[in-house]
């Protein structure tokens, strides 16, 4: 799905340091994935530890944790099989990363992301506020996005 917006080279050199699942989220029980017929066809993570997007592989320290009451969760390594989409996987995964960070107490969320899904987190009220680029090894630097959101909770403290 990010052929229209970025380059072969740049998808190939983003894969596992930008495009890449980090095992980090696997490990906090903070990974969802849809499933048909045990085929993985979207995936998304959400996170309360400090990196905004990318894999592990490269990362030589712990991701530190995020303070809910001062921090924004992350939302990241999100996935649609280009087969399966515009057919709800994606706002199903929103809704569910939402739904727990905000479980988690976290009132606010930023995220950084590839321009193809602009529309997706328009439509669920995210705010664009800064365009800039990821270098890339052996491609041209990749245009994103960070988006941010303020998540609202309920007078018990959860949405």
């Amino acid at each position: 799905m990010q052929r229209g917006t970025y380059s072969q080279a740049q998808i190939q050199a983003a894969l596992g340091p930008v495009f890449g699942v980090d095992d980090q989220l696997i490990e906090d029980g903070t990974y969802f994935v849809v499933e048909d017929e045990s085929k993985i066809v979207g995936c998304v993570g959400w996170s309360y530890r400090k990196s905004l997007f990318g894999g592990n592989s490269e990362r030589n320290e712990p991701d530190p944790l995020l303070d809910f009451k001062t921090d924004s969760a992350r939302v990241r390594a999100f996935f649609v099989d280009p087969a399966y989409a515009r057919q709800g996987i994606g706002s199903a995964l929103m809704m569910g990363c939402e739904n727990a960070l905000r479980t988690m107490g976290f009132t606010r969320v930023e995220i950084s992301a590839t321009l193809i899904v602009e529309p997706l987190y328009s439509k669920f009220g995210y705010k664009f506020f800064e365009h800039y680029e990821i270098a890339l090894k052996g491609a041209e630097s990749m245009k994103v996005v960070k988006i941010t959101k303020e998540i609202e909770q309920d007078q018990n403290g959860v949405g």
